[in-house]
């Protein structure tokens, strides 16, 4: 085994941390959509000043060919290594433990950070309808109404965010309703951001380097989709249904992504001022209903809901990551420990007080620019892990054809090369704003504090009967009794 060392453990081990599985392909659409849904809300906006309108359209369609390279390649590995640790899961089995742990922590980063960055959005929404109550009591009432939710049942779980998907689904197509009925829509006002010195404001107002520069707020308009394998030991049919609501979740909001972009920028104040709105979709609504067809109060609650789907489904994530990272023996065991309900209720609560501090914090620090920072943050962590897993995709094909794969990607390893490629050029643009450089920095300095953390104790004390380790060892065994040489997975 080289550095690593497994304990066995007993079968009560693992009683004490099983899930139950509770879905089809529409719940898990419905939890793929509901993830990510928010990105329409608020937070992709803040890519407009920096690439101007054409320029932030660019940077969107760039990102929309990783991620349709990269869920057609998770797909694929969803159907052959069906773990809650989902990324994890993936790359343990190609890249072996400490390639596993990394992908993993850079998970519970994206996965921990996402809704702190929504909730912060959610109290920035909250504020006109309930002005006198600061957000901080906001950023806790949901956190603790929403994590409460995850840990009483996973049943309950699905339904909810089946619920509020088809809710914040029901507002966004409302307000592109909204848009052509009243007529509020100005193509004109989709170029009113100031040009850099002798550039078109019809075209890259700031080049290629805004391009760059905006890719994190475009990611947020996909940011979320890749959780959906975590949901693997709860679905009824992993093979059958966890590869097409991945496709269906990426189409759904391929299409919802590119109509806000462009309807959301041409109303009320133009690409200029939605570009520095915390509430962008709101300020879309105020521009086609705001003028006695409904009250701004009930535009704000309205446009709350696409933040709460993404919200309860991201919590459910980061517990998921977090228990199958803890089973396994990667971080503290008592972590993976479920409730007589089945969920890994510790997890779940951890998390998120992990995600409310990190917003108290970053508001205490910088008290502006808090939602960016945090979206950056979050964008970081998720980028390191695209790459990894279609590392270990590509590496996966090659010295593992013999692999049961139900379904196969389509694009194959020339889209996981592609999303790959993409997926770095991300990773550059979330270190470019110096506004936003010493929070990515600290997300990186947590990175480094838990591999020394995986080198000095947890590499020493893994589970050798936790689903993800048990697979990889017997077929790295079956491997070397074959006479083919032993890989990372051993």
């Amino acid at each position: 085994m080289g550095f690593i060392e497994y304990e066995q453990v007993e079968q009560a081990y693992l009683d004490r941390r099983r899930l139950r599985p509770s879905a089809g392909w529409k719940l898990l659409w419905a939890m793929g959509v509901g993830a990510v849904i928010s990105g329409d809300f608020a937070g992709w906006n803040a890519g407009l000043p920096v690439a101007g309108f054409w320029g932030f359209v660019l940077s969107t369609l760039i990102v929309a060919t990783m991620y349709v390279c990269m869920v057609f390649s998770i797909a694929e590995l969803s159907a052959s290594l069906p773990f809650a640790g989902g990324f994890f899961s993936f790359t343990r089995h190609a890249l072996g433990p400490f390639g596993g742990f990394v992908c993993g922590m850079t998970d519970v980063i994206e996965y921990v950070l996402s809704p702190a960055v929504i909730v912060y959005f959610i109290a920035g929404y909250m504020q006109p309808v309930f002005p006198g109550v600061a957000p901080p009591v906001w950023w806790i009432v949901f956190y603790v109404l929403f994590v409460g939710i995850n840990v009483w049942g996973v049943g309950i779980t699905f339904r909810v965010g089946l619920m509020v998907t088809l809710v914040a689904l029901a507002v966004l197509l409302g307000f592109f309703a909204s848009v052509i009925w009243t007529g509020a829509f100005d193509s004109e006002l989709l170029f009113n951001i100031p040009a850099e010195a002798g550039r078109d404001p019809r075209g890259l107002t700031h080049g290629w380097p805004g391009v760059l520069l905006a890719m994190p707020f475009a990611i947020w308009l996909f940011l979320g989709i890749e959780q959906l394998p975590v949901a693997a030991e709860e679905t009824h049919d992993v093979v059958r249904d966890m590869p097409k609501a991945l496709v269906w979740s990426l189409v759904t909001l391929l299409v919802l992504g590119l109509a806000t972009v462009v309807l959301n920028s041409g109303v009320g104040g133009g690409a200029a001022a939605i570009g520095k709105s915390g509430a962008p979709l709101n300020d879309g609504f105020l521009a086609t209903l705001g003028h006695g067809y409904a009250p701004p109060w009930f535009l704000s609650l309205a446009a709350v809901a696409g933040l709460v789907a993404s919200f309860h489904s991201l919590i459910y994530a980061y517990g998921r990551v977090l228990f199958a990272l803890s089973r396994a023996g990667y971080i503290p065991r008592w972590l993976s420990l479920t409730t007589s309900r089945h969920t890994p209720g510790w997890a779940l609560v951890a998390g998120g007080v992990v995600g409310l501090g990190c917003t108290f914090l970053l508001h205490q620090m910088s008290g502006t620019g808090v939602g960016s920072a945090l979206l950056n943050m979050a964008v970081f962590g998720a980028v390191i892990s695209y790459t990894l897993v279609m590392v270990s995709f590509i590496k996966l094909r090659i010295t593992q054809p013999e692999l049961p794969r139900p379904y196969r990607s389509p694009l194959g390893i020339p889209g996981a090369v592609v999303g790959a490629v993409v997926a770095c050029f991300a990773l550059s643009a979330t270190l470019l704003s110096p506004d936003y450089r010493p929070a990515v920095l600290g997300v990186a300095l947590f990175l480094a504090v838990a591999i020394v953390y995986f080198w000095l104790y947890s590499r020493r004390r893994l589970v050798a009967q936790a689903p993800e380790e048990e697979v990889a060892l017997l077929q790295a065994a079956e491997r070397e009794l074959h006479g083919d040489a032993p890989t990372a997975t051993s």
